[in-house]
């Protein structure tokens, strides 16, 4: 849908909630809400001591295929800080993982894949996810939509492109050499490989909304390593897929990547609701760029959360000023939560944007 009118309020489908003054979803469809709304990536996670107890000698995927202990973490920072959304504790490999993927998530380097993808028959062999397979992550998502209260629940799947790179990388990556040069030497595999990912990323997100998920977002955390003209001709078509796959549900779409500040308007015509900008570029400059009318989420940066109390709040009120030249601004930090942060600031945090 456009960014020039705001998003309709559909009906709620049988199982979600109706929550037309949630702050959150009145800013996700371009409407002016009574206070700006504040989440934060990655706000579910190490940075919290509820947290690491928690999970003490829990493997990270085990927990996110736990429906108890995803539910309660995804809680955790909504309690904590007094947030306007809650976003669901997963991985982006975890549909890969259900699926059946040799994938694990390696303490201190991310997800490794036990053999990479980059041939046509590791491709072929692939298997495909089956909606039962994510079923514990739907009951996690169930739970959480009876505790929530009027808090919204974000559900987001990984894009094609960086399960696409995890996978042909075999773990994380720098400079993305084999994905890049598989993608420009054999592009026709490529789209097989990315168009089986954007089924698996669709299919998760189905999993989730039918669970009754209030909002989607779709993370191309790799994505800003390409060219605008590599991002409309190998990765948009496959994320159009799975964000035209869900506007049926007529849920906030939201699409995110880090260093993507030249492939905002691509990443908005593949279909995004709202924009999400990290923290390279001023907000009012990526609205400029959207052609003057845009939904946008951001941009704190990360690390300035251990600055001093004056610098930070110095920038949160120029991120608050820069987001009015939108149509509808989320509060949020230009990436995630890092670990090291100390919770009391980010609850600080969303003070001072209720206030503003």
């Amino acid at each position: 849908m456009s960014q020039t009118t705001p998003l309709p309020r559909p009906a709620a489908p049988s199982g979600r909630r109706e929550l037309p003054e949630a702050p959150f979803l009145a800013a996700a469809r371009g409407e002016r809400p009574a206070r700006t709304p504040v989440w934060f990536m990655r706000q579910a996670g190490r940075s919290l001591p509820e947290y690491r107890a928690l999970r003490e000698g829990v493997p990270m995927l085990d927990a996110c295929f736990d429906p108890e202990m995803l539910a309660e973490i995804t809680l955790q920072p909504v309690r904590r800080h007094g947030v306007d959304a809650a976003i669901l504790y997963s991985d982006i490999v975890v549909p890969l993982k259900a699926a059946g993927v040799d994938i694990d998530i390696v303490p201190g380097t991310g997800p490794v894949v036990a053999t990479p993808v980059r041939d046509l028959a590791a491709v072929k062999a692939l298997p495909e996810l089956e909606i039962d397979q994510v079923s514990k992550v739907a009951d996690g998502v169930k739970l959480l939509v009876e505790r929530l209260g009027g808090t919204p629940l974000i559900g987001f799947a990984g894009a094609p492109f960086t399960l696409a790179s995890y996978l042909i990388e075999g773990g994380p990556s720098r400079n993305h050499e084999h994905t890049k040069a598989l993608m420009h030497s054999e592009p026709a595999l490529w789209h097989e490989l990315a168009g089986r990912l954007a089924d698996v990323a669709l299919t998760f997100l189905r999993a989730q909304l039918d669970a009754g998920v209030d909002a989607v977002q779709l993370f191309d955390s790799w994505a800003g390593a390409l060219s605008e003209r590599d991002y409309r001709e190998f990765v948009l078509p496959h994320s159009a897929k799975v964000l035209a796959g869900v506007a049926e549900y007529g849920v906030p779409r939201i699409h995110f990547g880090v260093g993507t500040g030249e492939l905002l308007v691509a990443m908005r015509d593949a279909g995004a609701d709202v924009v999400g900008v990290d923290w390279r570029i001023p907000l009012d400059e990526a609205v400029r760029r959207l052609g003057g009318r845009a939904i946008v989420q951001g941009n704190l940066d990360p690390a300035l959360l251990h600055a001093s109390w004056p610098v930070l709040e110095a920038e949160v009120r120029r991120i608050a000023e820069e987001g009015k030249a939108a149509d509808g601004h989320i509060f949020n930090l230009g990436h995630g939560v890092l670990p090291g942060v100390d919770p009391d600031v980010l609850t600080r945090v969303v003070g001072l944007v209720h206030e503003l």
